[in-house]
């Protein structure tokens, strides 16, 4: 069993899946920043000093706080401001990825450009040789 899980495990697709994964989590990482410390003060700034973190209803009476963290201790809240930044998150994630595999698209088409085709005569001598190497 444990060889059987050997061979699983070093597989080119699982190997690469777990590269794509850390990549992923170190992307991740990056817009996180890129959200929270710079698009989100920018859109803070514009809206005159709107900070979609701290925007929740309180769901209990008790609930008297002006700031989240406040409010949590002192009952249940709905937190929409956080998933605002994480709709803006994924958003921004979304596009991102979207432009990469654009390019990469891109380039996968000029590189199949870049390689001339097979002229006919090169092609019936290629299959000649290799009648040739089969007798």
């Amino acid at each position: 069993m444990l060889e059987e899980f050997k061979k699983f495990a070093m597989r080119g697709n699982v190997v690469d899946l777990a590269v794509g994964v850390i990549i992923g989590v170190a992307f991740g990482a990056i817009v996180t920043s890129l959200v929270g410390d710079i698009i989100m003060p920018v859109v803070g700034a514009l809206t005159g000093g709107l900070d979609f973190s701290n925007y929740f209803i309180p769901l209990s009476a008790k609930v008297t706080a002006t700031s989240l963290t406040e409010a949590k201790k002192q009952g249940a809240v709905l937190a929409y401001g956080n998933f605002i930044t994480l709709v803006i998150n994924f958003t921004i994630v979304a596009f991102v990825l979207f432009l990469v595999v654009r390019a990469m698209t891109r380039l996968i088409a000029k590189e199949a450009e870049k390689t001339p085709p097979v002229s006919k005569q090169e092609q019936l001598l290629t299959e000649i040789r290799d009648l040739l190497k089969s007798r």
